[in-house]
């Protein structure tokens, strides 16, 4: 590395990022999709997170399975995928590991389920494992797992047990005291987190009367949930900063300005999955928007915007009397 390093590089749980991006679980598959867009490269991301690994493949729900939404989209993909065992021995090779670091994202129906699937991504070149313990559009485990505390954190700890790669923990929007799961999950022995997982919702198709997605329901992402994305990222940013713990900060972003606003938030990485939908080069829009405000702000890393958030302090009540 050089002993200049850029502005944009960021250290995440000893690793380091050459940018703040990281791509979001399920919307690149295993890490070469988007390789195939004229004009995409790895290399102007921090991390590729793959897509959701269970023990056995799965096929995932019935269609339809994605639908778009006014400001996003609803998806119930159901973690299709071939198994772990088939991600280790015969996907994890084609990476090219000196572009990007790579997150596995480790799903499950039981807390033996997740052990043994981060058990397996341990003993492979994989840099780090991220735990989705709220996915909302799987009818065992998934969100139950988020959002029950007890659950999540003995979900945390099996995993812990089970690895000594940076543990990165998914939580749900979709629970009452989101600090306190948190909290939780870092006595367990998370290193991180992601916040948040898509909030759970629903289309429906008027002429049938039936819902638009097979599943009933899926995770809503993009633009429209920004504003409470925003807000669980700053209130487990309080929790975290105590604990030196950094935060991938997702949910509706699509620009510089809405990064931006997550950094300041308390997010140390960002998070990019549906935007790559209406834009697939919209990552290096986002690292110059990035570096110009750094340059503008005479800040020499994201590391020095982290956290700033200034809260409004409340008015003083006056007696009208």
């Amino acid at each position: 590395m050089s002993n200049n390093p850029s502005p944009l590089h960021t250290e995440f749980c000893g690793m380091t990022f050459n940018t703040p991006i990281v791509l979001l679980s399920g919307c690149v598959g295993f890490g070469e999709e988007y390789t195939r867009v004229n004009g995409f490269s790895n290399r102007d991301t921090g991390a590729v997170c793959l897509k959701g690994t269970t023990l056995e493949p799965r096929m995932g729900n019935r269609p339809h399975r994605v639908y778009e939404t006014p400001d996003g989209m609803l998806n119930a993909i159901g973690l299709q995928n071939p198994g772990v065992d088939k991600v280790v021995s015969e996907i994890l090779p084609t990476l090219d590991f000196s572009e990007t670091r790579f997150i596995a994202n480790v799903s499950g129906s039981s807390v033996e389920e997740y052990y043994e699937v981060t058990r397996r991504f341990d003993d492979s070149p994989i840099d780090a494992i991220e735990i989705n313990i709220s996915c909302p559009n799987v009818k065992e485990g998934g969100v139950a797992f988020g959002n029950d505390p007890a659950m999540s954190a003995r979900v945390v700890e099996a995993c812990r047990k089970a690895t000594r790669k940076p543990l990165i923990t998914k939580l749900s929007p979709n629970q009452t005291d989101i600090a306190g799961n948190a909290q939780g999950c870092i006595e367990a022995g998370s290193d991180a987190f992601s916040v948040i997982n898509t909030l759970m919702g629903m289309a429906v198709d008027i002429e049938s009367r039936v819902p638009v997605i097979g599943n009933n329901q899926g995770g809503l992402s993009g633009p429209a949930i920004k504003p409470v994305a925003l807000l669980k990222v700053h209130q487990v940013y309080q929790v975290c900063r105590e604990h030196n713990i950094p935060i991938i900060g997702q949910g509706g972003i699509t620009t510089a300005e809405d990064a931006l606003e997550f950094i300041i938030a308390g997010a140390s990485a960002i998070g990019i999955g549906t935007g790559l939908f209406y834009d697939p080069l919209v990552c290096k829009k986002i690292n110059a928007g990035i570096l110009d405000y750094l340059q503008r702000h005479d800040l020499p890393s994201i590391d020095r915007l982290v956290g700033t958030l200034q809260l409004h302090q409340p008015s003083p009540v006056r007696c009208g009397c």
